[in-house]
């Protein structure tokens, strides 16, 4: 017997549960398979009263509630951009614990949304093109940002330069350029890969006076992108800092309904088993 599992970091947010489940229904529709929403992380402490009144799903435990109900094939569906250490790390570690105890279980873990080494793909690129679009106003040519969270590991960031270099050949001709930013990094040289940070480009002398569209490379609302978030707040205090400067950010990458289709690869390349990011047999 065969589980499905769309899988995400987690938040402590409602709307990135929620957010999950929507996808997660879409692409059971889309695909004809019956696919369930979990987090490694953090989103078992929401008030089930925020989420409709479901608890969010954890992936440790619910793994180990479908192996005593007999499943023997579960299949993970990451909803990441690119191979964070949740999913070379955490995510192995967890499901061997549940091996461990249900040695029967095998798992597969699909590929995350972008895979640089593949054949080219601009899905990705493409929609996060049309949300720059959907936010440009009259004749002037913006300046574009994709933007993300920042990260420890240098592969993810890579993902998001890879990314850049895609948006700004797609938005050649309509933006005054594209490049990159970090909401945050960590402190020390070693991390200086995540440079430039939102905060200081938006304070750089050749953005005053300029237009400003953030496209958001994050996948469901939370702290750091939902309203009011770190993100929001960053914008205002640059507008602030200089009057002259206008900053809109675009809906978020995994708000646009192009996300599934990437998904359904995915999860082709997953129930086919190849390619794979991670494949733990049953035994093993």
């Amino acid at each position: 017997m065969r589980k499905i599992l769309l899988v995400d970091n987690g938040s402590l947010r409602a709307q990135a549960t929620l957010n999950l489940r929507r996808l997660a229904r879409a692409l059971g529709e889309a695909t004809g398979q019956e696919i369930e929403a979990a987090s490694l992380l953090h989103s078992y402490k929401i008030p089930a009263e925020e989420l409709d009144g479901e608890k969010a799903v954890s992936l440790g435990p619910r793994a180990e509630q479908l192996a005593e109900q007999g499943v023997t094939e579960l299949v993970i569906l990451p909803f990441f951009f690119g191979p964070s250490q949740a999913l070379t790390r955490y995510l192995p570690e967890r499901l061997a614990e549940v091996q461990a105890r249900h040695p029967r279980l095998a798992v597969k873990v699909a590929l995350p949304l972008v895979e640089s080494q593949a054949p080219l793909d601009l899905r990705l690129a493409r929609l996060l093109a049309d949300n720059v679009r959907e936010q440009m106003k009259g004749t002037s040519r913006p300046r574009v940002v994709l933007v993300d969270h920042g990260s420890p590991i240098p592969e993810v960031t890579a993902v998001r330069n890879f990314l850049a270099g895609q948006l700004s050949v797609l938005l050649s001709e309509e933006a005054e350029c594209v490049t990159f930013a970090s909401m945050e990094r960590r402190d020390g040289d070693a991390y200086r890969f995540n440079e430039p940070l939102l905060e200081g480009l938006l304070a750089a002398e050749a953005m005053a006076g300029s237009e400003v569209i953030l496209a958001m490379l994050f996948l469901s609302p939370g702290r750091h992108a939902g309203e009011g978030g770190d993100i929001a707040e960053i914008c205002e205090q640059a507008m602030a800092h200089s009057p002259g400067l206008r900053v809109t950010t675009t809906r978020l990458a995994g708000e646009h309904d192009g996300i599934l289709e990437i998904l359904a690869t995915r999860l082709a390349q997953g129930l086919a088993g190849t390619p794979l990011l991670l494949s733990l047999p049953a035994g093993s």
